[in-house]
Order: C-alpha cells, then structure tokens, then sequence
C-alpha cells in the first residue's frame, strides 16, 4: 500500500515537473518566442495540443506531453538559429507520429548558413533531454528517465547524413562524402530499427542523389505567387475598361537581388499604374510574369482588384554554395562528431542509472 502511494505521488511530481517546465519556456522564454509572432505562435500550440492527443492515444498522457514538449525545444533550436542568420522561418508545425518541422521563406545563401541551421536543433534538443534526464535523476522518475532517452535517441536519429534530416544538411558544411555514408550505413540503421518512415525518407534521399549527381537532369521550372489589392475606382470613373475576373496576362518585370541574397521581382502594368513587388524563395533565372487570377473587391473606397501575380523561373545552381572554408569544415565536422557521440552516451547512460533504481 505505502509503495502504491509512494508510486503515485512520484507520477504526480513528474507531472508536475513536465508542467512547470512548459510553462518555464512560455512565460520565462518570453524573450525567445517574441521572435514568432503570435498569430504563428498560436498555430504552432494548436499543433502541439493535437500532437499530445495524438500520442496519449497509444502512451500515458504525461509521456505524451513530455515527448512533443521535447519536439518543441528542437525545433526552437533551428528558430533560433535560422533568427541568428537573419533568415525568416516560419514557427513549429506538429505532425502526430512524424514529428516536426519549421519552413524557411528565403534558402541559406552557403553550405556553412545551412550548417549553422541545422546543428542548432539537436543541440538545444539535446539539452532539453539533459535537463529531463537531470530531473528523471533528482525525482528518481521512470517516465521522465523514459522521456530523457526518448529525446536522446531522436537527436541522435536526426544526425544521420541523410537528407534532409539534419545530419545530412551538416554533411554539406563538413563533406558531401558523408551522403554515401548516409546512403549505405544509413540503409542499415533503417533496416535495424524497422522504421519505414526513414525507409521513406532515404528512398527520397537515394533518388534526390541520382537526379543531381548520376542522371544531372535539367532543373524542373518552378513557380511563386504574390497578391496585390490595387484601387481602380478612379478609373472606372474615367471609363476605362476593367480586366474582368478571368483575365490574363504575362507583365513586364525587372529583377534585382540585395546584399543578403534576398532576390525581388517587380511586376509592372501600366495601364493600372500598378507595381508589384515579389520576394522569391531562392535565386531563380526569371523565365516569366503573368497575371493567372484577379478578384474585384468592394471597399468603402471603392472598387479594388486583387491581382495575382506568379513568377516562373529555374533554380540559379550556385556552384560556389559548398566552397566553406577548411577551419569552417574541421569545426562542424568536430561538433557533429562530438554531439553524435554525446547523444550515444548519453543513451548508454540513461540506461545504466535507470537500471539502478
């Protein structure tokens, strides 16, 4: 009876714990997710909430909260990171059983920014399994000793050179050799841990590796859309003839990159006086402009188009993305190493302590 009591009260710091860490990150980690606005934010905790329901599906609730809690702190880490290198990403999206991810809305302009990036999110993730590993030790807890090898191994998973897990974007500041190491020892891992969403993944990564080195096949076009809200009551006043909502049309247009990389088109159509101005996601050659949608929008004003504008371009091959300095190499090649072993004891670790109380 005293046992059963002692069990549960142990289950209730836990959760206690689990609890006051979340709250820990949202109220004292005011400074770090000021970062995200709040609309995106609130996103992101919507997803965190149907993850946890997801997962206490199948694990006890607490297990499941800590899990994505572990999620989060990864993810904040690439956040950071991206913010570091000035680049704009958008915040966490939880997928129940997949995990999560972030996007960026402007690619790394080299190798080492790409690096960079990536290594932030198994090392605060690898931190945040420390601190539960830390507390699993101080409450002598199974869940959160459970929690703490959970988060070590998915860390430890991330870094496998396959891409675009985070080891394989490593791989592109270090050498691109580690890709075969990927593609082979990688293939063993999968097939060891049965896992057939990394069975997905590599597939992707075996053919995104034949397309680019062996088969060398021409960049497939692509497109980005921009959406403007032009007033055009003046001139149905004058009697000019408004595009109808089925218009179309290809624009002239200029383009110019800044300092940052950061490549702009600018729309033009005169007859509306209308200058749009579209931030593509990476650097392209430019192929065409046009107009595919236009909306007619009542306002107060007056009548306003909504005009949508795509950019059709190529993806501009920097042959100089992987040129990263030999210092840069040895440095993320060190730390990649290091962290990857760090992961791996500290799984041997957990192991040890946990089979001692």
């Amino acid at each position: 009876m005293e046992e059963q009591q002692n069990q549960k009260t142990q289950k209730k710091s836990s959760l206690w714990w689990l609890g006051s860490l979340f709250a820990l990150i949202l109220a004292k980690g005011k400074t770090l997710l000021a970062l995200l606005k709040f609309s995106k934010l609130g996103g992101a905790l919507i997803s965190m909430a149907v993850s946890i329901g997801a997962y206490a599906i199948i694990y006890p609730w607490g297990f499941a909260a800590g899990l994505v809690l572990l999620l989060f702190v990864h993810e904040l880490g690439h956040v950071l990171a991206a913010k570091r290198k000035g680049l704009p990403v958008s915040a966490p999206l939880f997928i129940p059983f997949l995990g999560a991810l972030i996007t960026m809305k402007r690619n790394p302009r080299d190798a080492q920014t790409e690096a960079y990036i990536a290594l932030g999110g198994p090392i605060l993730g690898s931190l945040g399994a420390l601190v539960m590993f830390g507390a699993a030790y101080y409450l002598d807890s199974p869940l959160l000793y459970a929690l703490a090898n959970v988060g070590f191994f998915l860390n430890l998973i991330n870094l496998l050179p396959i891409h675009p897990l985070d080891g394989g974007r490593i791989a592109t500041a270090v050498t691109r050799w580690l890709w075969l190491v990927g593609l082979v020892g990688g293939l063993y891992v999968i097939i060891y841990l049965k896992s057939y969403l990394l069975l997905i993944i590599w597939i992707l990564f075996a053919i995104e590796l034949y397309q680019k080195y062996a088969r060398k096949k021409k960049q497939d076009p692509r497109s980005h859309r921009g959406t403007f809200q032009v007033p055009v009551e003046h001139l149905r006043e004058q009697g000019y003839l408004i595009p109808g909502t089925g218009h179309r049309r290809d624009l002239p247009f200029t383009t110019y990159s800044e300092l940052d990389g950061q490549q702009y088109v600018k729309a033009v159509w005169e007859g509306l006086d209308f200058e749009g101005l579209i931030a593509l996601p990476q650097q392209g050659l430019i192929q065409r402009v046009q107009v595919v949608h236009i909306d007619h929008i009542e306002k107060e004003d007056g009548l306003h188009l909504g005009i949508q504008c795509q950019v059709d371009y190529e993806v501009f091959e920097n042959n100089k993305y992987y040129d990263v300095p030999v210092a840069t190499r040895i440095g993320y090649g060190i730390t990649y190493v290091l962290l990857a072993g760090g992961l791996a004891g500290m799984m041997y670790a957990v192991h040890q302590v946990s089979n001692l109380t």
